[in-house]
């Protein structure tokens, strides 16, 4: 188990009602689809080693999907290009972390995994539904890459509760509806007994939670945006983690019944 927990948390998504009702869509602020916090450093050094360590479990790309990957890498490096704290070159990024990262365009996923915090994941329409045809998915929350990949949104979401009928087909009218230029943002929250940013769970394994242990909350801030020449649409994920004991050294009201 690895402990990375960032210092502040600047999205309480169960106090906000901007964010607390589903499916709580936001629009991204101009410069903000990306973010660079103050966990970076480590979150990008257990990336690396997830990568190298598990890179079965943490990547995913079928060969329809390799055309919008590299379209997000070019995405990404030109974003990135505007961002303080990263110099991008013709073959690398000197990053904030003061690592080269040398591009492998031949595999655009595992090179945006070595730049930035956040995971990708890679949504393209097939008849009426949209597929998950590829990902960079170094910090899974209780769900398995392997497999969701190449499912559609309805079967992604078999396991939620929460996921009725009503929500996938509004789920389902969003992504549809996300337009070029204007990428959305909306945050989830949930607590664990471990900071652990990798739990990797199948549908079939339930997740344990002992509300006694000592907890540290996970809020997850994730972004859609349309590529404007595959068109796939990018489900990004930045992950906070925070103890309980940092919301409180904060004064955060903590989510109720939790």
């Amino acid at each position: 188990m690895v402990e990375i927990c960032q210092q502040e948390l600047p999205i309480l998504p169960w106090a906000d009602p901007k964010t607390a009702r589903l499916p709580g869509l936001n629009p991204v602020a101009p410069g903000e689809w990306l973010l660079i916090d103050d966990a970076y450093c480590m979150q990008m050094s257990h990336r690396l080693f997830l990568m190298q360590e598990h890179a079965d479990c943490v990547h995913k790309l079928s060969e329809q999907a390799r055309p919008a990957a590299e379209e997000l890498l070019d995405t990404v490096l030109a974003e990135l290009a505007e961002t303080e704290g990263f110099d991008v070159h013709e073959e690398c990024v000197l990053c904030p972390d003061g690592r080269q990262a040398d591009l492998d365009r031949g595999q655009p996923l595992l090179t945006l995994g070595t730049l930035v915090q956040e995971d990708f994941v890679l949504m393209q329409k097939s008849g009426d539904e949209h597929i998950m045809t590829g990902a960079i998915l170094c910090f899974p929350a209780s769900w398995s890459l392997d497999q969701k990949f190449m499912k559609t949104l309805d079967k992604i979401h078999d396991p939620v509760s929460e996921y009725t009928p009503d929500i996938a087909r509004r789920v389902q009218r969003v992504f549809d509806g996300i337009q070029v230029g204007r990428p959305m943002w909306r945050a989830n929250h949930l607590f664990y007994n471990d900071p652990e940013l990798f739990q990797p769970r199948r549908e079939e394994d339930r997740r344990g939670f002992d509300a006694c242990h000592p907890r540290w909350l996970r809020v997850e801030r994730q972004t859609m945006k349309r590529l404007p020449t595959t068109g796939a649409v990018v489900f990004s994920i930045h992950t906070f983690v925070l103890s309980r004991q940092r919301l409180e050294e904060l004064g955060i009201q903590q989510p109720v019944g939790e």
